[in-house]
């Protein structure tokens, strides 16, 4: 079994920046790829960003390409979210998730930004921008 801790998450004015981390534990971690989603009130869960526990490659959703930033401290079962320039419309519960498996076959965009591609979730972590 694996555990995700998110932290980070807090009230921050809009233009601000925010930095989230997301650790694991648990049986040995050695994940395919990490993956942050978020979820606004009345809304439904959306990607923000991944990246591939093996040389690092990241993916970005269009609405946080430039601003967000997706890191891994290997060391330390870590994976980070550094938010830049942050807007109202960031406001969310922010989940970082993990793929353990892999791909079977496609391993494109679609496939890190596809929730199903997650086996295991941690629990949120509050985003507020303020404007």
């Amino acid at each position: 079994q694996v555990l995700l801790v998110e932290s980070g998450g807090r009230l921050v004015q809009a233009g601000g920046s925010l930095r989230l981390s997301c650790a694991a534990s648990g049986r040995t971690f050695t994940p395919y790829a990490m993956g942050w989603f978020r979820q606004a009130p009345g809304k439904e869960r959306e990607f923000v960003g991944a990246i591939r526990w093996s040389g690092g490659r990241t993916y970005y959703a269009d609405s946080v390409q430039g601003r967000f930033s997706v890191s891994r401290d290997n060391a330390k079962n870590t994976v980070y979210l550094q938010m830049n320039s942050l807007k109202s419309e960031d406001t969310a519960v922010y989940y970082c998730a993990a793929d353990t498996f892999g791909p079977t076959y496609y391993s494109g965009f679609y496939y890190y930004s596809g929730s199903d591609t997650y086996e295991y979730w941690g629990e949120g972590t509050q985003v507020t921008v303020s404007s």
